[in-house]
C-alpha cells in the first residue's frame, strides 16, 4: 500500500475558525498528504470568519461555542447528515484530533465499519484546570481521556517526553511521535530587523526579552508576569516584547504596564518579530511539542523554557538555553538575568538551538503519520483474514 491510496476522514475540534499550532500542524499534515496523491476529507466546527483558508475539503460539523471562550466551539456530535457524507467518502482510515463529542461519536462510527483510528493529541487538556481553579477535575478529566484514546488503535504524539506521559497515564500503548517541524523561509536569524523594533521605542542596545503565543493564562502567563517583575526588582535593564493576542491580553497589559504588545501577527511578519527578539521566555506546562521553542530556534535565539513535555525535548539545558522547573519563578529570573548580561552566551547558545532547529523537516515528519495510517490499515486487514 502507498501513501496515494491512503482516503483519511480527519475530524477535528478546530480547523482553521482559530489559529493554533494544532491546527496549523493539521493543515500542513493534509497539504502534504494531498502533495502525495492521498483523498482527505476533514470534518471540523467552522465559523464564517475564519483565521485563515483550510487545506483539503472542509465539512462543517455541528458545534456550540465554549461558554467563557466563545472564540471556541465544540462538537456536539455526528449527525445523520455527517454519517451519509462519511459513507460516501468511504474513507480506509479515521484520524481523529480532539477528544470531543465530535470526535467520540467518529470512533464509534468507524469501529462499527471495521476501519482504523489513529488519535493524534495535541496538548495535555487536563492541565488546563489548573489555571481556572479546577485543579480538582483534573483525576476525572484523565480518566474521560483515558476512555477516549482506548478506543483508538493508536495514537501519535508530539514529543518522546509527551509519549511518556501519555504511557503512565495508561493512555494507549502504540504511540508513534509525530513532531513538529518548522518553516526556515519564516523562521531564521536574517529577518531580524532593527527599524522594526525602533518603530516599536526599543532602543538598539535593548535586550529584548520576548514572549509569543496566544494569550491565554494557560501558557503560563502568571509565571511570565512574576519573572519579569523579578528581573525589575534585581534591576536587570531590558525590554519585555510580546507578540500575540487572545482573551487574556487585557489582564497582561494591566499586569506589565511596560510591556511592548505587538499584537497578533502571522507568516514572515512574525519570523521578523522573533528574530527581533534576544532571547525568548516560554514558561508554558501545557505544551506538547514546543513549536513556539522551535521557531525562536530556527531564529538564532536562545530559549528559556520550563522543563516540561515539548520544549524539553527541543532546548538542550545550557548549551542551547534553559530549562526550569515548572514555577520556579526565581530560577526564570536567574536564567534571564544571565542571557540579558552576556551577549557573547546569548550568541553561543542561539548558534547551538538555530543548528539543532535544522533537524525538523515538515515533509519527513508528516510521512511518519502517512506510515502509521498505512500500518493500521494492514493490521485492520490482518486481523479480518485471520
Amino acid at each position: 500500500m502507498e501513501t496515494s491510496d491512503l482516503r483519511i476522514a480527519l475530524i477535528s475540534g478546530n480547523y482553521n475558525y482559530v489559529r493554533d499550532g494544532a491546527n496549523q500542524a493539521l493543515n500542513r499534515l493534509v497539504e502534504y498528504l494531498l502533495r502525495q496523491g492521498a483523498q482527505v476529507r476533514v470534518y471540523s466546527p467552522t465559523t464564517e470568519t475564519p483565521a485563515f483558508e483550510p487545506q483539503g475539503d472542509l465539512v462543517s460539523l455541528p458545534s456550540l461555542a465554549i461558554p467563557g471562550r466563545a472564540e471556541y466551539r465544540v462538537s456536539t456530535g455526528v449527525n445523520r447528515r455527517i454519517r451519509g457524507d462519511l459513507a460516501a467518502f468511504n474513507p480506509n482510515v479515521v484520524h481523529v484530533a480532539a477528544p470531543d463529542i465530535g470526535c467520540h461519536r467518529a470512533v464509534t462510527w468507524a469501529r462499527k465499519q471495521g476501519l482504523p483510528v489513529l488519535a493524534s493529541v495535541h496538548t495535555r487538556f487536563e492541565t488546563y484546570f489548573r489555571y481556572y481553579n479546577m485543579a480538582w477535575l483534573e483525576p476525572v478529566v484523565v480518566a474521560m481521556l483515558r476512555r477516549f484514546y482506548r478506543r483508538c488503535d493508536a495514537l501519535v504524539a508530539p514529543s518522546d517526553s509527551f509519549a511518556q506521559v501519555l504511557r503512565d497515564q495508561r493512555m494507549n500503548y502504540d504511540i508513534d511521535i509525530w513532531s513538529r517541524g518548522v518553516d526556515r523561509e519564516m523562521f531564521h536569524p536574517g529577518l531580524r530587523d532593527m527599524a522594526w523594533r525602533r518603530s516599536l521605542g526599543i532602543g538598539d542596545d535593548e535586550v529584548v526579552v520576548g514572549f509569543h503565543s496566544r494569550l491565554v493564562m494557560e501558557k503560563g502567563l502568571d509565571v511570565f508576569s512574576d519573572t519579569i517583575d523579578q528581573l525589575r526588582r534585581r534591576g536587570v535593564v531590558h525590554r519585555t516584547l510580546i507578540v500575540g493576542d487572545g482573551p487574556a491580553r487585557p489582564w497582561l497589559e494591566a499586569r506589565l504596564p511596560d510591556a511592548v504588545f505587538a499584537g497578533f501577527m502571522s507568516g514572515k511578519d512574525l519570523g521578523k518579530a522573533v528574530a527581533s527578539m534576544d532571547v525568548l521566555f516560554f514558561p508554558s506546562t501545557t505544551e506538547t511539542f514546543g513549536n513556539v521553542s522551535l521557531e525562536a530556534m530556527a531564529c538564532g535565539l536562545p530559549v528559556v523554557a520550563a522543563a516540561a513535555t515539548g520544549s524539553q525535548n527541543l532546548v538542550d539545558n545550557g548549551r542551547s538555553g534553559r530549562l526550569i522547573r515548572p514555577g520556579a519563578v526565581h530560577q526564570f529570573a536567574e536564567a534571564l538575568q544571565a542571557y540579558v548580561a552576556d551577549p557573547a552566551l546569548r550568541r553561543a547558545h542561539g548558534q547551538a538551538g538555530e543548528k539543532r532547529s535544522e533537524a525538523f523537516s515538515w515533509d519527513q515528519i508528516n510521512q511518519v503519520v502517512a506510515d502509521t495510517y498505512i500500518r493500521l490499515i494492514r493490521q485492520k486487514g490482518a486481523a479480518r483474514s485471520g
